[in-house]
């Protein structure tokens, strides 16, 4: 291995040292510690108390694939308190819980023992009464792992539906509006189910902005869209004719006032309702930050809040890697430029991927023949798309060493087949699951 070699191997552990320090910033359990603390009777949960000797029950509920340790901090801090506990977590997502029942199910697309647990979930809020506790647990991928369809749809039909949106280009927002208003447990309408019980939901954010109503498609939020804006992202992406026709007579039947629009803010239903953030992406680019200046980088947070289409957001993220090399701006190097938030991927080819992968893979084409530059694009739950890698890891020479195994990058890029690119350079990143979920966290390390 020549000197080149080894400064790029030292850069590479560097990143992955970074990103793996960023994911520990937000392990679930620790954040439900942070925010909810047993003195006596007394229950703490951000600033406000509340005295469980007046509660007659005290039930947990949740989805989402940081559920499950979130869950399990929560019997630790309560214990027999509980009375009793359903969540609904991604498979293989799972620990071990004694008070609380987990099902496993499907995530992105949902699946029948999702919609299982959606009705358990939703049958034991109904239950609760006036003097109970509700705590629920949400966290990323919520939206897929609470499916409940409203009456006249089937599970099929909203299948298809979130198949298409995904496949379209549609943003987390976008695709969001339409499970609430083709839910009967999402948009809000859990926290109605809840009422009059006290609900108070717990909530690692993975949606940039951390806008509470778009979480897990807000199942305990007061929802801002309506059935008039779920036709008008049809329209959008000119996918009325591919979608189910239950579907689209639900979203009508809705804008003509047929079928009750979700929850608003103005309801009363709100008014025992109390949502806290614990978590979120800023938090994980903040930790990556301290870890890269601890290792010599002088460090740039470019923003938590970054969205758009994947190769362009790869580009403006390798312009500045570049300008580093040509003038030291926007800071010299050796220099870390850190990103969050959430991109999308536009399906053209039919290769497999996903918007961490193809974003190291764009990022690769375009630093390719430059100075030292390494690249690491990773989602913080551990899956990229439907692979099991978490993203990829690039460099300078990444290009240089796929055309020596006979791999044309552009081709690759332009059939979404990032997966299979890095998986034959084995410069795929592999965490496995990590049961914690706040979008994804972009490291350019520059020298």
């Amino acid at each position: 291995m020549n000197k080149e070699s080894n400064h790029i191997h030292g850069m590479r552990n560097d990143v992955v040292s970074i990103f793996q320090k960023g994911l520990h910033a937000v392990e679930p359990g620790a954040a439900i510690k942070k925010y909810c603390k047993l003195k006596g009777n007394r229950l703490f949960i951000g600033n406000k108390a509340y005295n469980l000797s007046m509660y007659n029950n005290l039930f947990v509920i949740g989805a989402g694939k940081a559920s499950a340790p979130m869950a399990a901090t929560l019997e630790n801090i309560l214990g027999e308190r509980i009375t009793k506990g359903i969540i609904n977590v991604k498979y293989k997502h799972v620990v071990h819980l004694d008070r609380i029942k987990l099902i496993e199910a499907g995530h992105p697309v949902p699946d029948k023992n999702g919609q299982n647990g959606a009705s358990a979930i939703l049958d034991l809020v109904h239950s609760a009464e006036k003097n109970d506790l509700v705590l629920c647990l949400i966290s990323g991928g919520g939206s897929a792992l609470l499916p409940l369809p409203c009456e006249r749809l089937t599970l099929k039909d909203k299948q298809e539906t979130i198949k298409e949106l995904l496949s379209c280009g549609a943003s987390i927002h976008e695709i969001n509006a339409i499970r609430k208003h083709t839910s009967m447990i999402k948009g809000g309408r859990l926290a109605l189910a809840a009422y009059p019980a006290t609900l108070v939901s717990f909530i690692l954010s993975d949606v940039v902005g951390d806008d509470l109503d778009v979480i897990s498609s807000g199942p305990t939020v007061a929802d801002s869209t309506t059935y008039i804006d779920c036709i008008k992202i049809f329209e959008k992406y000119d996918i009325i004719k591919k979608l189910p026709e239950n579907i689209i007579n639900h979203i009508k039947a809705g804008i003509s006032g047929k079928i009750p629009e979700t929850p608003k803010a103005e309801d009363s239903v709100f008014e025992k309702t109390h949502n806290i953030v614990i978590g979120s992406n800023i938090e994980a680019i903040l930790a990556a930050k301290i870890q890269a200046e601890t290792l010599g980088y002088k460090t740039i947070v470019l923003s938590s809040l970054i969205e758009g289409e994947t190769r362009d957001v790869a580009k403006v993220h390798g312009a500045i890697a570049k300008e580093i090399i040509k003038t030291g701006n926007p800071l010299p190097s050796p220099a870390c430029i850190l990103s969050g938030g959430e991109t999308i991927v536009t399906l053209r080819g039919k290769g497999l991927g996903g918007r961490n992968q193809e974003f190291s893979l764009a990022a690769a084409i375009d630093i390719a023949g430059t100075d030292s530059i390494v690249v690491l694009s990773g989602g913080t739950d551990g899956t990229d798309g439907p692979t099991d890698a978490a993203g990829a890891i690039a460099d300078n020479n990444t290009l240089k060493r796929a055309g020596e195994m006979g791999m044309d990058a552009h081709c690759f890029l332009k059939d979404n087949d990032s997966y299979h690119f890095f998986k034959k350079l084995d410069d795929l990143l592999i965490t496995g699951p990590t049961n914690t979920n706040v979008m994804d966290v972009r490291i350019l390390l520059v020298t």
